[in-house]
C-alpha cells in the first residue's frame, strides 16, 4: 500500500465496483503506481498519490472496488472504513456505463453519505458496443450531481472529470436528487433517524444519520455494533420498527432495503438510458471458444506452452552474449588485478552480480512480464480463472482463490494480500499456502535460466504443470484436515480490450522496479559477502551447515550458501550459483538431474522475506511458520521424488 502522510489538502476517493476502471484513471492522473488489471478483484488496498491539477494540490484515493457499503470481505471492508473514517471532501464514483443499472446501485448508497460526488461514466465505448444510450442531463437532474463520460483506457473526459471534482469541492450546501423509498420504509427510517441521532452524530461525524438508520435496518455490523457496542442492544422502539416493518413486507429488513435499492437504480436507468439492438463483434464470440467446457481447456493448453516456450526462446538468444561478457569481463580482470588477490575477489563479485542480474532481467523476467501485462488487460486472464474454478472446488476451495493464485505468478506478496477477498479464514489460510508454493517471477527467472536454458522450454513448462498437480494434492490434504463447504464462485467476465502499450510498459516497470531497486542491490552486495566468505572460507561453513540437505538431495556442496540467499530474494538462489561454482556454465559442474533438482527445491521451499513478511501480517506468526514448514516438507519432497524418478527410469 502506497500513501502520502496526513494532510490538510483535498481529499478526493475514487469509489466504484470492481473493474470499474479506478485504477485506469487512478495511474492516468497520478502517474502508474496501481496495478491496473483488466480482472475483478485485483485491487485489495488502497493507494494514495499527491496529484497537481492546474496548480491545485490534493490527495488522490484509489479505493479497491465494493459492491456495498456492507462488507464481505477484507477489501470491501477497508474501502467502507476510509470512506467513512477519513474526512473525504469529493467522491468520484466511477461506474461502467454498460452494466449502469447494476452498478446505479451503489451510487444511491453513496448518496446517503453526504460527501459532495460525481458520478463519472466510464467505458462508454463499451456501452455504445452495446447499444446503450445515456442521456447524461436526465442522469444528473434524477441524482442531483454531476455527470462526466469517460474512456479511462484511451484518457478520454479525464481532464473534465478534476476539473468538475475540483469545482465541487469548493461549493458549499450541495443537495442531491429526490431518491426516495416507498412510504412504509421512509417512515421506519424517519422513526429510527429521531432515536439515533445525536449518537450517530458523536459516533459518525461525517456522514448522514440517515445513512446509519439505512444500515442498521440492513444489519450492518459495522454500523449496529458501533452505535450499540456490545453489551448494549438496539432501542427497544428500533426493534419494534423493524418487526413491524418484516411484518408488513414479509421478509427481513435488510431484504426489504436491497429490493427498494435495486427497484430504485433500475427505475433511475429507464429513465436516463435507451437501449437499442447491439452491435456483434467477432470478439463477442471469442468466448465460445475460450470458455468451452473442452475446447477452453484444449486452447489454454497451447496458449502457455507457446507462451513459455516463446519466453525460453527470447532468452536463450539474448543470455548467452550477455554470459560471455561476463567470462570476457572476469578473464580481463583476472590478467589486471592478479596482484591484488582481495581486490580482484571483491571487484569480480560485484560485476559478477551487476552482469548476472542483467543476464536475468533482459532475457527472461523482461519478456514474462510483459506477456503477463498482455494477458491481463486483453482480459484472458478471468476466463483462465473461470476455466480453473473447477479445479479449485476438487481441492476444496472457494473458486474466488484462483484471484490470488493467479496473481502469485507475479508477486507473492500481492497474492496474500488478495486472499482477504476470500469469505473465511479458513480459505484465506488454505490460499496462503497454495500462493505461496505458485512459482512468482522471482523462482520464474530460475525456471528459465536454469531448466528452461538447459533442459529446454517444454522442461520448464513440464516444471508449472508439475506446480500444480503439487499444489491440488496439498490444497486437498489441507482443505481434508479443515473441512468446511464451499460456496459457488460468481466472477464477472470483463470485456475484451485491446491492450494499451504504454500501460503494458508503465505496468512492465511497476513490476520489475522491485528486482531493479531491490533484488539487484542485494545481488551485488551478495556477490560481494559471498566473495568476502570465500576468501575467509565463511562459506565452507555455511555449506556444512547445509549439506544433510544438499547431500540428500544430491547437490554441490557448494550449492549450500546459495539456498540462504534464495531467502533473502528467489533470483539470488539462481544468480549466486554461477559464483558459487565459480562458473558461468552451470552444465560443466552439474548434471541435468542435479540442475533439474535444484529448481524444483528452489521454486517450493521457504518463501522469500517479504512474502514471509506479509504472511505474518495477513494469517499471523503461528500460521506462517507452519506454512513455511509445509513448504520445506514439499520442496524435499518433490525434488527427492523426481531424483528417485529419474534414477529408476535410467538404470
Amino acid at each position: 500500500m502506497a500513501h502520502s502522510p496526513e494532510s490538510q489538502h483535498l481529499r478526493i476517493a475514487l469509489i466504484g465496483q470492481p473493474n470499474c476502471g479506478k485504477s485506469t484513471i487512478f495511474n492516468h492522473v497520478a502517474g502508474y503506481r496501481s496495478i491496473a488489471t483488466n480482472f475483478p478483484g485485483a485491487t485489495v488496498t488502497f493507494t494514495e498519490s499527491h496529484v497537481n491539477i492546474k496548480g491545485k494540490t490534493f490527495d488522490l484515493v484509489d479505493l479497491p472496488g465494493i459492491y456495498s457499503l456492507i462488507a464481505f470481505d477484507q477489501a470491501a471492508e477497508e474501502s467502507k472504513k476510509y470512506l467513512l473514517d477519513k474526512k473525504v471532501d469529493v467522491i468520484i464514483n466511477i461506474v461502467d456505463s454498460s452494466i449502469l443499472s447494476r452498478s446505479l446501485e451503489l451510487t444511491i448508497e453513496l448518496l446517503e453519505t453526504d460527501i459532495p460526488m460525481i458520478l463519472c461514466l466510464n467505458m462508454m465505448d463499451e456501452a455504445q458496443r452495446k447499444g446503450i444510450s445515456i442521456d447524461e442531463d436526465i442522469l444528473s437532474q434524477t441524482l442531483g450531481i454531476p455527470i462526466v463520460k469517460t474512456i479511462g483506457q484511451k484518457g478520454t473526459g479525464i481532464e473534465e472529470l478534476f476539473d468538475k471534482a475540483l469545482t465541487l469541492s469548493k461549493k458549499k450546501n450541495i443537495t442531491t436528487g429526490d431518491l426516495n423509498f416507498s412510504k412504509h420504509v421512509e417512515q421506519s427510517i424517519e422513526k429510527i433517524n429521531h432515536i439515533i441521532s445525536e449518537k450517530a452524530l458523536q459516533t459518525f461525524p461525517n456522514i448522514k444519520t440517515r445513512l446509519c438508520s439505512i444500515k442498521i435496518l440492513e444489519k450492518d455490523p459495522y454500523f449496529v455494533n458501533r452505535l450499540f457496542p456490545p453489551p448494549d442492544s438496539k432501542n427497544p422502539e428500533i426493534l419494534q420498527i423493524e418487526n413491524k416493518l418484516e411484518s408488513d413486507h414479509g421478509q427481513p429488513t435488510d431484504q426489504i432495503i436491497s429490493s427498494e435499492r435495486h427497484s430504485l437504480a433500475m427505475h433511475i436507468f429507464e429513465k436516463a438510458a435507451v437501449i437499442k439492438r447491439p452491435k456483434t463483434y467477432f470478439k463477442d464470440k471469442v468466448d465460445d471458444v475460450l470458455m468451452h467446457p473442452f475446447w477452453g481447456y484444449v486452447f489454454m493448453g497451447v496458449f502457455l506452452y507457446v507462451f513459455f516456450n516463446l519466453v525460453f526462446s527470447f532468452g536463450s538468444y539474448i543470455e548467452k552474449p550477455i554470459i560471455s561478457s561476463i567470462d570476457y569481463i572476469l578473464a580481463y580482470l583476472q590478467n589486471n588485478l592478479s596482484g591484488h588477490p582481495l581486490i580482484l575477489q571483491m571487484v569480480s563479485g560485484s560485476v559478477q552480480g551487476i552482469l548476472g542480474g542483467t543476464a536475468i532481467v533482459l532475457p527472461f523476467l523482461l519478456p514474462f512480464l510483459i506477456g503477463l501485462s498482455i494477458i491481463e488487460d486483453i482480459g484472458y486472464l478471468p476466463r483462465i480463472a473461470y476455466l480453473m474454478d473447477t479445479f479449485m472446488h476438487k481441492i476444496g476451495l472457494h473458486g474466488t482463490a484462483v484471484i490470488p493464485g493467479m496473481l502469485g505468478y507475479g508477486c507473492s506478496v500481492p497474492a496474500i494480500m488478495a486472499t482477504r477477498i476470500l469469505p473465511s479464514s479458513r480459505d484465506r489460510f488454505i490460499a496462503s499456502v497454495v500462493s505461496i508454493l505458485i512459482p512468482c517471477s522471482a523462482r520464474m527467472t530460475i525456471i528459465m535460466g536454469l531448466v528452461g536454458f538447459y533442459l529446454g522450454g517444454t522442461a520448464a513448462l513440464f516444471i508449472y504443470v508439475l506446480n500444480i498437480v503439487v499444489i491440488s494434492l496439498v490444497g486437498t490434504i489441507l482443505s481434508k484436515l479443515l473441512p468446511e463447504d464451499i460456496p459457488g464462485m460468481i466472477l464477472e467476465m470483463p470485456a475484451y480490450q485491446m491492450p494499451s502499450i504504454k500501460v503494458i510498459f508503465a505496468k512492465t516497470w511497476l513490476r520489475i522496479k522491485d528486482f531493479i531497486y531491490i533484488a539487484w542491490p542485494l545481488l551485488i552486495i551478495g556477490s560481494i559477502v559471498l566473495s568476502l566468505a570465500e576468501w575467509y572460507n565463511i562459506d565452507q561453513i555455511i555449506n556444512l551447515i547445509f549439506r544433510p540437505v544438499t547431500f540428500v538431495l544430491d547437490l554441490p556442496k557448494a550449492t549450500g550458501t546459495t539456498l540462504v540467499f534464495g531467502i533473502l530474494r528467489k533470483e539470488l538462489s539462481m544468480l549466486m550459483l554461477f559464483q558459487a561454482l565459480d562458473t558461468t556454465d552451470i552444465s560443466t559442474v552439474m548434471s541435468n538431474i542435479q540442475i533439474f533438482t535444484f529448481t524444483l527445491f528452489t521454486v517450493f521451499y521457504i518463501p522469500c522475506v517479504s512474502t514471509l513478511g506479509i504472511l505474518i501480517k495477513e494469517i499471523g506468526t503461528k500460521k506462517t511458520i507452519f506454512a513455511t514448514l509445509i513448504t520445506i516438507f514439499v520442496a524435499m519432497a518433490v525434488a527427492l521424488s523426481a531424483r528417485f524418478i529419474y534414477l529408476i527410469l535410467h538404470i
